[in-house]
């Protein structure tokens, strides 16, 4: 109802104490184990937000009594929400590296990895077989010679920052070659060439945007090269009338012309160290496929096709390695505790576990047939007994995202849900507004879960939120 200020309308608030005091305050903060400051920073929110109401002239209270009572019901919603703005939610889009959504999940061991690293003293900076000080950098960098094939390695805080460490220790004030066709933006409006100024590298463009051939690097050669870079476009796919220079063509054209000097340095964006291709889901280069054919460094994302933390993984020569580890950027760079433990929980699952593909999530649910997202969707279906939604098993494509292989689709399946009265765009808001969000896409006019991102846990909250709209 709305009313023309008054304020006696303000003497109805109660205040965030007798707010606090209420029995059914207390047994959610009870039930939630909500800290009493938290409890009343929400309190004191919603009090607020009531007199800004009465402020403008609106209020539906003519009583202290129904004042509180309003305010109550308020406040108890919020606190049986999550309390950190960084929660959980089903990823029912079935983008497996979804950007929005967190990219990879951590497998169980690389998440109980990470835990222990946190609760716990380290070895972080410790040489155990010594007593010395030791280096966070060797922590890795065993399971990355090993799994990629490379002499050295090096890991900073994400792929980004990889190739402006890169280019600043190894090429500042000297001219870098890319092709036209590569100079790609990485997302977020960063752009290759943008990072190369930042670094103090000078950019030098050769061939066209959709053919760059050997000769058009070698023509680019000068007193002052650095290095010859390759920059994988993982994230967009020029087809057509095309051609480019692979790492190994570059190397051995540079080799034929007498300059083993200039570094070949393939930034591989996404990185894979498992072979997708192999079950033509895209065509995604293998690390040690790519060093073995001739790059002298690369670089790629952890977050990704990898399927661990976000990081930043450069590998190559050990003299070049050695550059990298003594520049002051090496620290700046660095990674913390937590990623370290992540990461080195998913290479060791690649160089000894039995089958990354099913222990990896993000491997996992790229490698997912339609016939076994099918099957789970139907099952999850039979689970669920609904009486005014209608859940349709449907066929779709996911994608892979996070950047990676734009062009390939993942024959998948899901589930379309209707309920008569309500938009696609009703539904998808009451999903994505439940305790753990249910964040899916609209298909065809309808809301559609895709099942290949949802989980058995997943499919519960899903499923709670289906029931509770079910009865709206």
């Amino acid at each position: 109802m709305s009313r023309t200020f008054s304020a006696q309308f303000l003497k109805l608030l109660p205040s965030v104490h007798e707010l606090s005091e209420a029995s059914e305050i207390k047994e959610a903060e009870k039930r939630n184990k909500l800290p009493l400051k938290y409890t009343r920073k929400l309190i004191r929110d919603k009090v607020e937000l009531f007199r800004a109401q009465i402020i403008s002239g609106v209020t539906t209270a003519e009583s202290k009594e129904e004042m509180f009572n309003l305010v109550l019901q308020a406040v108890l919603p919020e606190m049986e929400a999550v309390r950190y703005r960084l929660k959980p939610v089903v990823n029912a889009t079935g983008t497996v590296l979804h950007t929005n959504l967190g990219r990879a999940r951590l497998s169980r061991e690389a998440a109980r990895h990470v835990s222990e690293a946190a609760l716990s003293y380290s070895s972080l900076e410790y040489d155990i077989s010594t007593g010395k000080r030791g280096s966070r950098m060797s922590l890795l960098e065993e399971l990355l010679t090993e799994v990629t094939g490379t002499e050295a390695a090096v890991v900073v805080n994400n792929n980004a920052a990889a190739v402006y460490f890169v280019l600043t220790a190894l090429a500042k004030n000297k001219e870098v070659i890319v092709s036209r066709g590569e100079l790609v933006e990485i997302g977020g409006s960063f752009r290759v060439s943008s990072i190369m100024e930042e670094s103090g590298a000078r950019l030098v463009e050769t061939g066209t945007t959709n053919k760059t051939r050997t000769a058009d690097y070698i023509n680019a050669l000068t007193d002052e090269t650095s290095m010859a870079m390759k920059v994988h476009t993982s994230n967009f796919a020029i087809v057509g009338f095309t051609e480019s220079v692979n790492s190994s063509q570059l190397r051995h054209e540079l080799n034929t012309h007498g300059r083993e000097d200039v570094i070949v340095y393939d930034d591989l964006g996404s990185g894979s160290l498992y072979p997708f291709s192999s079950e033509n889901i895209g065509d995604e280069p293998v690390v040690g496929k790519v060093v073995e054919n001739g790059a002298d460094l690369v670089s790629f994302s952890g977050d990704k096709l990898l399927g661990g933390p976000q990081a930043g993984i450069i590998a190559g020569k050990k003299e070049l390695i050695d550059k990298l580890k003594k520049h002051q950027l090496a620290r700046v760079l660095r990674l913390d505790k937590l990623t370290i433990a992540a990461l080195e929980a998913t290479l060791f699952e690649y160089l000894y576990g039995e089958n990354p593909k099913q222990a990896l999530p993000a491997v996992r649910d790229i490698t997912k047939t339609q016939a076994q997202v099918r099957e789970w969707t139907e099952e999850c279906t039979a689970s669920v007994s609904l009486n005014q939604i209608i859940l349709t098993p449907e066929p779709s494509f996911s994608k892979v995202g996070g950047g990676t292989m734009p062009l390939a689709e993942l024959p998948t399946y899901g589930l379309s849900v209707e309920k008569e009265g309500l938009r696609a765009a009703d539904i998808e808001k009451f999903m994505r507004s439940r305790n753990k969000p249910v964040v899916g896409r609209i298909l065809a006019g309808r809301f559609y879960m895709d099942m290949r991102t949802v989980e058995q846990e997943d499919w519960a909250a899903a499923a709670e939120a289906l029931k509770e709209l079910d009865v709206l």
